[in-house]
C-alpha cells in the first residue's frame, strides 16, 4: 500500500520536532517546511502570519514533495479570523497546493467530533486576548468551553522552550471537572512526547496542537478504511479507528 506524503506548513520555529517524532511513532510520512512572520502572539501579527501569500508559499514549498493534503500548523494563525475567515483561508490554500488541506483550528473542531466531545476546557500559552478568540472559534463550531486559561506568553520561541513538566503543570492546573476534554492550543508547545502522561494525570482526552494536525493531515490523506495508523503514544485520539468519523 502506497503511504500518503502528508505536508505541514509550519511557522517559524519552535516545536516542529513533534512532527518527526509523530511520523516515527505511526510509520507515516510527514513533510514540514517553514514561512516566515513576526512570532509574536498578537492579533495584527497572526493575521499576516496567515495571510494568503504567506500560505501560498507554503504549499510551493511543499510541492515537491507531492503532498496528499496540506495543513496548516498554526492555531492563531487560523482561528484569528474568525470561523468564516480560516474556511476562506483553507480554501485559499487548497487552491494553491492543489489537495485537500485544513489548519489546526478546524483539526481541534474535527477532533473532538471525533471522540464525541463538546465541552471542553481551553489551556492556552497566549495572551488573554488571543486566548478569547479560540473560545469563540470553538463556540461558533458547536464546542462549548467551560473554562480558559492563558499564560499570558508573547512570542512563539518562549512557548517552545517549556519542557515536559512545565507543560504538564499547566495542563493539570488548568484542567476543569465539566470538561471532556483539555485543548492545548499552540502548534509552538511540545507536547507529542507527553500525550500519554497528561491523559493519565487528568483520566481524560487530551488534545494539543500539533497532535491534531498531524491527525486532520493522516484524515484527509486518503488512507483506505482501517488503513490509516495508531498510536497509542499519542493519545486516545490516535488509539482508536477514529479517523474515519465523519464530519
Amino acid at each position: 500500500m502506497h503511504t500518503p506524503t502528508i505536508g505541514f506548513i509550519y511557522p517559524d520555529h519552535a516545536a516542529e520536532d513533534d512532527y518527526p517524532r509523530a511520523a516515527d511513532l505511526l510509520g507515516a510520512d510527514l513533510r514540514v517546511v517553514h514561512i516566515y512572520g513576526t512570532d509574536l502572539h498578537a492579533v495584527p501579527e497572526l493575521l499576516d502570519l496567515g495571510s494568503p501569500n504567506r500560505l501560498r508559499h507554503g504549499a510551493e514549498l511543499l510541492a515537491p514533495h507531492g503532498p496528499n493534503a496540506v495543513v496548516w500548523a498554526c492555531t492563531s494563525g487560523s482561528f484569528v479570523y474568525g470561523p468564516q475567515g480560516a474556511r476562506e483561508q483553507v480554501r485559499g490554500l487548497a487552491e494553491a497546493a492543489g489537495v485537500p488541506t485544513s489548519s489546526t483550528s478546524f483539526a481541534f473542531v474535527h477532533a473532538a467530533r471525533a471522540l464525541g466531545v463538546s465541552t471542553v476546557a481551553v489551556c492556552a500559552s497566549y495572551p488573554d486576548d488571543v486566548a478569547r478568540l479560540f473560545v469563540d472559534f470553538l463556540a461558533a463550531e458547536g464546542i462549548r468551553v467551560v473554562s480558559m486559561s492563558s499564560a499570558g506568553i508573547d512570542t512563539a520561541a518562549e512557548v517552545g522552550t517549556l519542557g515536559p513538566a512545565q507543560v504538564r503543570e499547566l495542563a493539570v492546573a488548568n484542567d476543569h471537572p465539566d470538561a471532556a476534554a483539555l485543548l492545548i492550543p499552540d502548534t509552538a508547545m511540545h507536547t507529542v512526547s507527553v500525550l500519554p502522561e497528561l491523559e493519565a494525570a487528568l483520566g481524560k482526552p487530551v488534545l494539543t496542537a500539533n497532535q491534531v494536525t498531524v491527525w486532520e493531515g493522516i484524515r484527509l490523506a486518503g488512507y483506505p478504511a482501517g488503513g490509516a495508523p495508531t498510536s497509542a503514544a499519542l493519545g486516545k485520539l490516535f488509539s482508536e479507528r477514529l479517523i474515519h468519523v465523519g464530519h
